[in-house]
């Protein structure tokens, strides 16, 4: 699975990990969840560790972890952090959706 994080992003999670003194055996889940108005939205949370069925991919000094069911609409996807005037926060440019709502939050596929 191609699933990467920019640099900013990586700035971001990494004081995540570093604030709830995560070890080099945690990282980062990333998922699609069943919601908001196109469908589908992501989730992200600092875990410890993967769980047995999860895909574990090394993004640069990240380790990111993924369900199956995740997978599926992740492959290809670029994580970003974006600061501007409207506000900050992570951004996921997907490749495999079929469309988007106005808040931008969710995607459908």
């Amino acid at each position: 699975m191609n699933l990467t994080v920019t640099e900013s992003a990586a700035v971001e999670v990494q004081k995540f990990l570093e604030a709830e003194n995560i070890n080099n055996e945690g990282g980062l889940r990333v998922r699609v969840v069943p919601g908001g108005c196109s469908g589908f939205q992501y989730a992200m949370n600092i875990e410890e560790a993967p769980q047995a069925t999860d895909e574990v991919v090394e993004a640069g000094n990240l380790r990111l972890f993924v369900d199956m069911f995740s997978a599926q609409y992740l492959d290809g996807v670029q994580i970003d952090y974006v600061n501007s005037v409207m506000g900050s926060g992570f951004t996921f440019n997907n490749p495999n959706s079929s469309g988007g709502c106005g808040c931008g939050t969710s995607f459908s596929a």
